[in-house]
Parts: structure tokens; sequence; C-alpha cells
């Protein structure tokens, strides 16, 4: 027996083609109550958590944990994806968003069990668009909260913009057993408000991303790694933060590879 609760798969499929701005539905009470509540209670707080994962504290992604290796799920976490993952599921989800010949990600490739404790943040962006790892590209995202309480004060909300980000679509609230499903592509800009929750709560999702041996259709060929966009608002960002840490990030690459060719040049490990 499932543990994803029943839904109609017609009108869900009415509201994720039809979607701005960009196709997506969001799901309540998504999955069973008594597990939810009990994956809720799986996740340490965020500073035992820290070993077991990557944490991120960058201009653009602060205060977050992700574990994605699935030995380190607890019980409950790990019935979850597997639901996820499960053959009928992607069924569904194929019909869902007419992407046919969906593939799960048994790695988690940046997926898996998130964290963000407060301050933490994550900036409007568009997502890879091809896992190196698996030779697929990426197609759906997934992304089910796991938080008992959560007040609107709190902020954390997953916010879809326009291909630009110029505008604001929708901002979608963190809440308890909630499923947001969307296309990964060239113009899903999204990204999560600064978490001001109180100490001693932090935000709780899982991730998982779907896959396809096929490119998309309008596909450019063009690779690319996870790409950032400031808001509007945020302008020293935009003109000062970004450009910076771009280059720090960049001179930190050209030092690394000059050391790893002094290191082949002289025959040393």
């Amino acid at each position: 027996m499932s543990i994803i609760s029943a839904f109609d798969k017609q009108a869900l499929r009415k509201d994720y083609q039809n979607a701005k701005p960009y196709p997506h539905i969001v799901i309540d009470n998504f999955l069973d109550s008594s597990v939810t509540s009990a994956a809720a209670g799986e996740y340490l707080p965020y500073e035992q958590a820290l070993p077991l994962g990557k944490s991120f504290a960058k201009v653009n992604e602060n205060k977050k944990v992700q574990i994605v290796d699935p030995e380190k799920f607890p019980t409950n976490i790990a019935r979850i994806t597997s639901a996820l993952a499960d053959r009928n599921f992607l069924a569904d989800l194929e019909y869902i968003t007419g992407i046919d010949n969906l593939i799960w990600d048994p790695k988690f490739s940046g997926g898996g069990m998130h964290q963000t404790g407060r301050s933490g943040w994550l900036d409007v962006h568009v997502d890879f668009n091809f896992n190196e790892e698996l030779q697929f590209h990426r197609r759906l995202n997934i992304l089910i909260y796991l938080n008992p309480t959560w007040e609107s004060s709190w902020g954390g909300n997953l916010e879809l913009w326009d291909p630009a980000v110029k505008k604001l679509f929708h901002s979608i609230e963190p809440v308890m057993n909630r499923c947001v499903i969307f296309t990964t592509s060239q113009i899903s800009q999204h990204g999560v408000s600064a978490v001001n929750c109180p100490e001693g709560i932090q935000r709780q999702s899982i991730a998982a991303y779907y896959y396809t041996k096929e490119a998309p259709i309008g596909w450019d060929g063009k690779k690319h790694s996870t790409i950032f966009t400031a808001r509007p608002e945020e302008y020293m960002k935009r003109n000062l933060l970004m450009p910076a840490e771009s280059a720090i990030e960049k001179a930190k690459s050209l030092w690394q590879d000059a050391k790893n060719s002094v290191k082949n040049a002289i025959g040393r490990d």
C-alpha cells in the first residue's frame, strides 16, 4: 500500500500544464500523515546534522545542510524516498507532466534531506540541466515539506519567478506535508526567501529530481551548473557581492589548476 495519498491525475495534469510562469503544481496532504509526522521528527538539530552532509555558507546559499547519502536517511525518510522512486508514481508523474520515460536518481544529486536554519536563504536560480555522472537530462523537481509548525512571518517560502526575474508569480509556504513539483528548464527561476524562524526551529524538506535520457525539446546543447540571479531589489548582491564571489572562485580554480600542473610536471601526487 502506497504512502502517497490518492489524487486526481486528470485535474493535476490540467493544473500543471496551465500553470504560470512555468509548469508546476502544489499538492497538500501529499503523504500519509503518520509517516510525515514521524519523518519530521527524524531530522537532527542543525548543528548535529552538519557532519552528516554538505553545508552552504555563500552569497547565494547560506545556513543550509544537505544530506544526499541514502544510507544516512532515517527510516521514515527512506520510506518517503522509496515511494517517490516507485514505478507507479513515476507513471503518474509522466501523465501529469507530459514528460515520458522519467528516471529516478538513486544518488540524490543535490537532493535528499534539506534543512535550513535561522538566517538561511537560497537565492533565485535555475538548476543544473545535466547530470554528468548519470549522463541524463534533468527534467523535474519534487519538494516535500516536513515542518510540523511553520508561521508565515518566518519566511522560507518557495518563490517562483518569471524568466527575467522581474516578477514574483508565487510565494509558497513550506507547510507540513505540502508537495511542490515543477519542470526543470531554462526558465524555471525559483528560490527560497530568507528564513527567520526562532532558534531551535529549522526549515525541513525532502528534495528529489527526475531525469530523462533524451534531451528536452528545444535544448540548445549547452550544459550548465546552477545559475543564480539577484532579485530586483538586491542591488548590492547583483553588482558587488555576486561578482566578487565569482572572481574569488575563479581565482581558486586557476590556482588549483596551476598546482596540479606543477605536481604533474614533477611527477608528484
